[in-house]
This record gives structure tokens, sequence and C-alpha cells, in this order.
């Protein structure tokens, strides 16, 4: 996919809980909006992930993403906190600055975890909740990650060329199949120089599981519809996870299984996630329609 097809616009800042936070706000051109679709994007990833989709419902949505502060256009600054317990509380803290009423909320990776922690832990209602590849369930951290956890000051000292490298090669291992050198670029930019090498580490050595666990022990009550999507050859968390979560969700919500993707699916595949967020966000609208005419 051409990287020029996926851009999202300049951002605005917004402060939230005290930091600076990009957010970008997508509106249909044509109609009116038939509903609101916020996107929260997973580590070490930006909004840029779900650019694509994101373009293709604002033709009848309103589309709301962020930057959480630590990654992409947010701020860096190494006094702002980035665990997940904050991201959490931010997006939270975010729905209230967007005036928002229930949206739908597609999230991935450390995304799902910090939309199901402002939905179970601080009380933020969602119409609906569709979760790509998430990071909830425990384990999660490859060795990799792991390891730089334990030793981020190390690999904050790296040379400039090293770094870079290391980070594109962890970025292309999230895929399934080689993603382009355009979207490579895209994708490691926020983490190259000073600021980004010290946030990509940073990032990385505030995710603790310990974060998860509150989340993971509360799924049974999650309030709203729930869908999965997963890319079955999904490289960094098993999609034997998928089934856990099903158990755990109510209702054992359905699962998109993306056959031949990884742990990228927004970008590896984008027609696929988009057609299939289409037809979620149908359903649930269905859904709505036929329970408010049985009230």
């Amino acid at each position: 996919m051409n990287t020029r097809e996926a851009r999202l616009p300049e951002p605005v800042h917004v402060t939230v809980g005290g930091a600076s936070v990009a957010v970008y706000e997508l509106t249909p051109q044509r109609t009116a909006s038939r509903g609101d679709v916020v996107f929260c994007h997973g580590t070490p990833w930006s909004s840029q992930v779900w650019a694509a989709a994101a373009w293709h419902l604002s033709s009848s949505y309103r589309v709301f993403l962020w930057d959480m502060p630590g990654y992409g256009r947010s701020t860096k600054d190494p006094a702002v906190p980035v665990d997940l317990a904050s991201q959490m509380t931010r997006f939270a803290q975010l729905h209230t600055h967007w005036r928002l009423d229930r949206p739908y909320v597609v999230a991935h990776d450390i995304g799902g975890a910090v939309a199901l922690g402002a939905h179970l832990l601080h009380n933020t209602d969602y119409a609906g909740l569709f979760l790509w590849d998430i990071v909830t369930l425990d384990p999660w951290g490859s060795p990799f990650f792991r390891l730089v956890a334990d030793h981020p000051n190390v690999f904050a000292e790296l040379p400039a060329a090293l770094h870079a490298a290391l980070v594109k090669a962890y970025i292309a291992g999230a895929a399934g199949h080689p993603l382009t050198p355009g979207w490579i670029d895209t994708l490691s930019e926020p983490w190259l120089g000073a600021s980004g090498q010290s946030a990509f580490y940073r990032q990385i050595a505030a995710l603790d599981p310990e974060h998860t666990r509150p989340v993971a022990e509360s799924l049974d009550r999650v309030r709203c519809p729930v869908k999965i999507g997963w890319g079955q050859q999904d490289p960094w968390i098993p999609v034997s996870q998928v089934a856990q979560l099903q158990d755990r969700l109510p209702g054992s919500p359905a699962v998109e299984m993306l056959t031949g993707e990884g742990h990228l699916a927004p970008i590896e595949t984008p027609s696929r996630v988009s057609r299939a967020l289409t037809d979620w966000l149908a359903q649930q609208e269905d859904g709505a329609r036929e329970s408010s005419k049985s009230r």
C-alpha cells in the first residue's frame, strides 16, 4: 500500500491531564454523520496505523484518533507518565474533552487495554468495541521487550544508526509478510533522533502487565457489544488468546480472523479491515434500531 494514501492531516494539540496530546478529527463532507468512531493505537505505533480505516469510515462517521503521550506526534516529555494506567485515565478524559456520548471504539494492541481500562475502571461508556490483536491477557511482552524493559538506559545510549536499525527490524517483525520500506519509515520516524530514541525505550520500560491484570480480571463486566479481530499469523500475540477472550467477555464475541495476516492487519490488509469495520458498524446500528422498536 502507498503510504501517501494513508496519511492523516496535521494534528491539533490539546492538553489532557497535563499532557500535550495530538488528536485528529475526520468528518463526513457530503452526508450527516451516522455516529462517532474513536480509534486507539498500540505500541510502538501511532494513529498512523489506523489512517486508511479512518479515512474510509469518515465518509459516514465522525472519526477521532489520538496519539497517546509518548507516541507519534504527542509529547515525548520524559516527565509525562506513559504507563498504561495513565493512558487509560487520559482516554477517559479525552472522551469528555471531545464531548462524546457512547461512541464506537476500535482498538489495537495496547490500545485495547487502554480502551478496556477506560471503560471498566473509569466508567467510560461505548456503543460498541472492536478489539484487534489486543494486549490484555497474560502473558504478553516478547523476550526482547522484557530485555529492553529491564535495561532501558543501556539501549537509550545505542549509537543512532544501530538504534534506527533495531527499531526498523522490530517494526518489520510485527507483520505477517514484508512491509514496504515506506511503511517501515513512516512507523519508525517518531522514534528516531535523540528525543525519539529515549522515548522508544522509555515507553517499553513503562509497560507493565500489572496494569492489565485489573482489566483482564474484569472482562466479564464489559457493558457493550464486542467483536474481536485477529491476524492468524500474529507473531507477537498468540492466536490462542482469541478463545480466551471469547470465554471471558460477555456473549462470546464473534471473531474476524484474517488468514495470512500478522499483528499489523490495519496496514497489511487495510481493505479487509475497513470492510470488517463497515460491516460491524452496520450490524450495530441494525441491532440498535431493532432494540428501539421492541421497547
